[in-house]
């Protein structure tokens, strides 16, 4: 036997006594915990593959908190609101964005669903996703609720989608909620302007076919019916091009290729032209126009076409909106460090607080019920346009109206222009 087999055998030995030593020392550990425990013998021996067990599910548990936490901050960053509820509709879970869309600060886990979302609509399709055991879809418009805490949702379009959750994890359904109250507006505003225009083109178009096939028919007509017929088709052939005027200027506006043509120019100068231009508009009108600017009327470098076009609109839908004797338009200008702040203001009968919000959307027309009576005609592009030319020039537009005392449109444009 070689030396470097005989240091082997002892090494070997030696790690054999030390891994003997070491069983009788956790032996005797796991015995003083199992008599400590009150535990029998047999139960002794099965200790440390049982506290092995408890650190492997401990250590699973908490791969599946953290993978729980992981997947509740991702569905945190989804824009839907999602509910779990259970049977009885308590809820069982709700991420942030639930609380968002329900205008709240918190939706309470362990709370009934009707208690937190106040509509029952939507239980209602939670309920009947669960008795008839399948996926449920429904679009609802929210109801009046809680209008006192602030937090009511009338008016507002909800999607809503619901079904049962499986046997596995102990029934209940699931429940999301996306806010589609935009396409729902836009798909509305589509089907006003599909209808308004049709009407407002078709009028004007029947009543020139008319008068060109009166006309035609031979000279019998005197010239006075000749001139009046004449006068017709020219008033609605100016208001055809209006219309038609209009939606290329929208559209202008809203083409990023499109840049504005900017230059330096008198804004007084401006609103003065806007102002003579609906000068036919006054006769016979007991209307006042008021400018206040500086001296030099003020300058600004912006495209000017469109800035007659933002006086034109603002001044002559004072003067459409308002049929009463007495009224007084203020067209004025402050000139700042930073920036001029531009106002056109009228103390006409106002704009009511459920159709301010909507002013400024395309072909929106408020006071729908006294258009015929008022002859107030247009496709309600005019205060669209006036928003997205502002804006086009990197300003800001606010309205504020108190009905009955004032009505102001408020322009902040910064400077230099920031044109786009």
């Amino acid at each position: 036997m070689t030396s470097l087999s005989f240091v082997l055998i002892v090494l070997l030995v030696v790690a054999g006594l030390v891994w003997v030593r070491r069983e009788r020392w956790w032996r005797k550990r796991w015995e003083g915990v199992a008599r400590a425990l009150d535990l029998r013998a047999r139960d002794a021996d099965r200790l440390p593959a049982q506290a092995g067990k408890v650190w492997t599910d401990y250590q699973e548990a908490l791969r599946t908190s953290e993978q729980r936490l992981t997947f509740e901050r991702l569905l945190d960053e989804i824009s839907q609101g999602l509910v779990l509820v259970e049977k009885d509709m308590h809820i069982r879970y709700a991420n942030r964005p639930l609380a968002r869309l329900l205008n709240r600060r918190e939706v309470k886990v362990g709370r009934s669903l009707i208690e937190e979302v106040r509509d029952h609509q939507i239980t209602d399709l939670v309920q009947e996703a669960l008795q008839e055991k399948r996926h449920t879809t429904r679009r609802i418009q929210m109801l009046p609720s809680d209008v006192g805490a602030g937090t009511d949702l009338a008016g507002r379009h909800f999607l809503i989608e619901a079904a049962p959750l499986t046997a596995d994890a102990s029934g209940g359904a699931w429940l999301m909620i996306q806010d589609v109250t935009e396409a729902a507006m836009t798909e509305q505003i589509r089907k006003d302007f599909v209808a308004n225009a049709s009407h407002e083109l078709r009028t004007p178009l029947t009543l020139i076919i008319g008068y060109i096939e009166m006309l035609q028919d031979g000279g019998a007509n005197p010239p006075a019916m000749v001139k009046r017929s004449l006068d017709v088709m020219e008033k609605h052939t100016k208001r055809i091009a209006r219309i038609i005027e209009d939606m290329l200027a929208i559209s202008r506006l809203e083409d990023a290729d499109t840049p504005l043509n900017c230059e330096a120019f008198n804004v007084r100068a401006s609103a003065q032209d806007a102002a003579d231009h609906l000068g036919p508009m006054l006769e016979g009108r007991d209307v006042r126009i008021e400018f206040d600017f500086p001296e030099d009327g003020g300058r600004l470098v912006g495209d000017r076409f469109y800035w007659d076009q933002i006086f034109t609109n603002l001044i002559e839908n004072s003067i459409k909106e308002n049929s009463r004797p007495g009224l007084v338009i203020r067209v004025s200008g402050k000139w700042e460090k930073d920036g001029c702040v531009l106002k056109v203001s009228d103390n006409g009968i106002g704009i009511p607080a459920h159709d301010q919000p909507f002013v400024f959307k395309r072909f929106y027309r408020g006071n729908k019920h006294h258009s015929s009576a008022s002859q107030i005609k247009g496709t309600g592009l005019g205060l669209s346009i006036v928003k997205r030319a502002v804006e086009g020039h990197g300003g800001t537009i606010v309205l504020t109206s108190t009905p009955g005392v004032e009505t102001t449109f408020t322009m902040k444009i910064p400077m230099p222009c920031e044109c786009n």
